[in-house]
């Protein structure tokens, strides 16, 4: 830019005109001083933080290479009269063989460093570029999951931190500062091959294993020494998260993490490429399922109602929520090594009076069968091994269901069959046959009351093994047929739709959105104008699916959310781009995706006992550690809240007695006690279930076939004498005389029209009925103009089931639904009826 004289003259005088020259002095004089305060204000975070970080020092225990080696006590688990003891947990002692660095294999070893530590053998306890690694990732991504702690720092967090609560961000920081310490400190005391024995010894491998050697006899039935590289890969997969990569459980997980340790064992140059490729084309996974159902415990198996226990107490630790925010190895560790007192919630007359009437043959229909578990090992002539199991059988007889026979005979010839079908000339075979009876069984008992889980019984038959499959847990979902309509649709039509047991709803042709025909368990014809307490007596499809439709199946996915059921699906897309939602017009009649846990219809029902008060179920009150303090106290950490109004709650509670006085439920009908439940039946009877309570209790029961054959139709019904055998026994043994259900004061009585639903003048064919004192009726009858609801379909799309009764007042869904690829459940037969 050019000046003439006259501007050069005045910018020069601007420039060195004391008042701009003062004004540059002070914010010169401003820099400085917040420079210096910015430099005093790091110096003093750098001196405080090194106080701080000396207190956390000086407060850290002492370690010593004795300390970090497996110590452990027994937990006793009582009775709900918390004084019966009812189990003694196997402590970790006696559940870990101790192996030397010399009897575990290097390629085991090196699989450990590879996936947890690849750094293992350079530092000094301590991970710098795993530190700064893992910050970038979490200051980047956000996650800061990402682990840098090392091998020694995970031996002295399992055994030396592992029942300190970190309940904070600054015991957390405490913890890790201490943590890292303490590394640098055992390193100078341990060598690496010390420190590696002592952790691999050490670690949580899933399925009550503490260390190598056990995973290795549970797993692969084999001593440690004796593993493959592709054996190793496997173990060393687990450790992250014993529950999610269970190689029984979970083997897909499992593979993905094996995977991932041989690339990084070929990566840091502990394999060749040759070992890498053959490792990972190893059907390792097929040996591990023959292993496990060979596996047989030399001591009594836990109960159902324990195994459940167990891994309650388990998921309870690791939550930081409820417990103490464990990881898995901390809580595995306290339970099992802690010296823990349990008191549990079972009641030990309820739960024998469940065991005994689930495992009386005479109880079931009369054509008892038997379902196969196989798995058989066939060694060649040359050495070379192959697996075959249940899967191959039934290919083999190209059966549709399952491996279902009418006798052990039958079942024994099938097998020599198909052993025949591949025998080789020098053959030898290693198999394991197990015979469970058919159908199978599931009950569970809550005191409403408290949300306290009385008794459990997760199969029918001899238990052979400790954590087998629980049926009444979280071991099986199962399709809930009809006892879905009361939790899905009548609770909130009542509860927020201004609905009333009065309502009449028209019996009628009636179509899914998608054109799909609904159809009733009675036949093809239709009862025309019901009210809603008929409706629910009566177990009426359409008028259930109707009603859905008119409140939104929204707001009954939002209702059974409420009641507690975890398996409910808003929205999954699988792989192959198939979507699956809950949110449908069939979750009227239980067509669902996933099927629903025992257990937890159990608690939604006892809400409803429960006046509309949800608790989250439970199987113990309190915990106490090895010196007598409370470590959880489950009865301050329950869930509860109120799901329903009480007056909802009463009207359900009504209109269900009818199901056992006038319904499809009436061979539950107790003898001395009032009873209110829904049935439920799937498809071709798949699934039978019946959801009931007392004023006292709540009980449920499901049976049917484990491989999904459905049932005779004339075998609808044994579930419920069973039922009232059970809650019968219970009202005697406890000495409960009858007791009707309390009559909350918003709820009143009217006599209405039985054909408008208003309120009844003379001359008007009439009933009385209860109401909820908002929505009970005002209007008068006039003149007997019917009100009818004949909703016709939304626009919802509905690829899911019509649950249908068959003509023994059983109820069946036409559901194709109810399952897919990624369900833990499947609802078998889905054909329309």
């Amino acid at each position: 830019m050019n000046y003439g004289r006259k501007k050069a003259a005045k910018k020069r005088k601007d420039i060195t005109s004391k008042s701009k020259l003062k004004k540059k002095r002070l914010g010169v004089r401003i820099f400085k001083g917040v420079l210096m305060t910015l430099l005093l204000l790091v110096v003093a975070g750098c001196v405080g933080g090194g106080i701080f970080i000396k207190k956390v020092i000086n407060d850290a225990p002492d370690v010593t290479p004795e300390d970090v080696k497996p110590t452990g006590y027994t937990s006793v688990i009582y009775a709900s009269d918390n004084k019966t003891e009812t189990e003694r947990l196997t402590s970790a002692g006696s559940n870990r063989v101790y192996k030397t660095i010399d009897e575990i294999p290097k390629d085991l070893q090196h699989a450990f460093v590879a996936i947890e530590d690849e750094r293992f053998y350079e530092h000094n306890g301590i991970d710098p570029k795993g530190i700064i690694r893992a910050g970038i990732i979490g200051i980047t991504t956000g996650d800061f999951s990402q682990g840098a702690s090392t091998l020694t720092q995970q031996l002295i967090k399992n055994n030396i931190f592992d029942f300190m609560s970190e309940d904070t961000f600054f015991d957390r920081l405490e913890r890790k500062i201490q943590e890292q310490y303490l590394a640098l400190k055992l390193e100078k005391q341990m060598s690496k091959s010390e420190i590696m024995e002592n952790y691999l010894n050490t670690i949580n491998l899933g399925q009550n294993t503490l260390g190598v050697q056990a995973a290795s006899q549970r797993y692969f039935n084999k001593d440690v020494s004796q593993l493959t590289l592709s054996e190793c890969a496997v173990i060393a997969a687990i450790t992250q998260s014993p529950s999610y990569y269970n190689p029984i459980t979970h083997p897909d997980n499992n593979a993905k993490r094996r995977e991932q340790v041989l690339d990084n064992m070929l990566d840091q140059g502990y394999i060749s490429q040759e070992a890498h490729d053959e490792a990972l084309a190893d059907d390792v996974y097929s040996r591990i399922q023959n292993v496990n159902t060979n596996i047989t415990q030399s001591t009594t198996p836990q109960s159902y109602f324990v195994d459940a226990l167990t891994e309650q107490i388990l998921n309870d630790l690791e939550d930081p929520d409820i417990g103490l925010g464990y990881s898995e190895t901390q809580a595995y560790n306290t339970l099992y090594k802690g010296g823990l007192s349990i008191y549990s919630t079972q009641d030990l007359e309820i739960q024998g009076i469940c065991d005994q009437i689930v495992n009386d043959d005479s109880n079931y229909p009369s054509n008892i069968e038997y379902g196969l578990s196989y798995a058989l090992t066939v060694t060649r002539a040359d050495g070379t091994q192959e697996n075959y199991s249940s899967g191959h059988i039934k290919q083999f007889r190209n059966m549709k269901y399952g491996l279902t026979f009418d006798s052990e005979e039958e079942a024994y010839q099938v097998i020599e069959e198909f052993k025949a079908s591949i025998a080789q000339e020098g053959d030898t075979y290693d198999e394991v046959i197990d015979l469970s009876p058919q159908p199978q069984a599931s009950v569970t008992v809550i005191d409403q009351a408290t949300g306290q889980i009385k008794a459990m019984v997760g199969g029918r038959g001899t238990k052979s093994s400790s954590m087998s499959l629980n049926r009444a847990y979280t071991g099986s979902t199962r399709q809930p047929g009809s006892c879905f309509k009361i939790l899905s649709t009548y609770a909130p039509a009542l509860d927020s739709a201004g609905e009333t047991l009065a309502t009449i709803i028209k019996d009628e042709p009636y179509e899914y959105a998608d054109g799909t025909p609904v159809s009733n368990w009675w036949g093809d014809y239709y009862r025309g104008d019901m009210t809603m307490r008929e409706a629910i007596e009566q177990s009426a499809n359409i008028c259930a699916v109707k009603t859905l439709t008119e409140i939104t199946p929204q707001l009954g996915f939002t209702y059974c959310q409420n009641f507690g059921l975890s398996t409910l699906v808003e929205s999954r897309t699988t792989d192959e781009g198939q979507v699956f939602t809950d949110i449908h017009q069939s979750l009227a009649l239980g067509g669902i995706t996933d099927g629903v846990y025992n257990y937890e219809m159990c608690a939604a029902y006892a809400a409803i006992a429960n006046g509309g008060v949800y608790q989250e179920p439970i199987m113990y009150t309190k915990i106490l550690d090895h010196d007598g303090n409370v470590l959880l106290d489950r009865t301050q950490t329950q869930e509860k809240r109120t799901v329903l109004k009480e007056s909802t709650a009463y009207l359900l509670t009504s209109a269900m007695e009818g199901v056992l006085t006038e319904g499809t439920g009436t061979p539950a009908r107790l003898s001395n006690m009032a009873a209110a439940g829904k049935t439920g039946t799937t498809s071709n009877n798949v699934d039978l279930w019946f959801a009931g309570y007392t004023p006292y209790y709540t009980c449920t029961i499901w049976t049917g076939y484990d491989d999904n054959t459905p049932l005779a139709d004339q075998e609808w019904n044994y579930h419920l004498r069973m039922w009232k055998k059970i809650m019968d026994q219970i009202n005697t043994t406890k000495g409960l005389s009858y007791t009707d259900f309390e009559t909350p004061d918003s709820v009143v009585e009217r006599t209405v029209c039985t054909s408008t639903g208003k309120l009844a003048v003379s001359g008007c064919p009439s009933v009385t009925e209860y109401f909820d004192k908002d929505t009970a009726p005002t209007e008068s009858c006039s003149g007997h103009r019917t009100t009818r609801r004949s909703t016709s379909s939304n626009s919802e799309s509905s690829d899911s089931s019509d649950q249908s009764e068959d003509s023994q007042s059983s109820e069946s869904s036409d559901s194709s639904n109810s399952s897919d690829s990624e369900s833990s459940s499947d609802s078998g037969d889905s054909a329309s009826e």
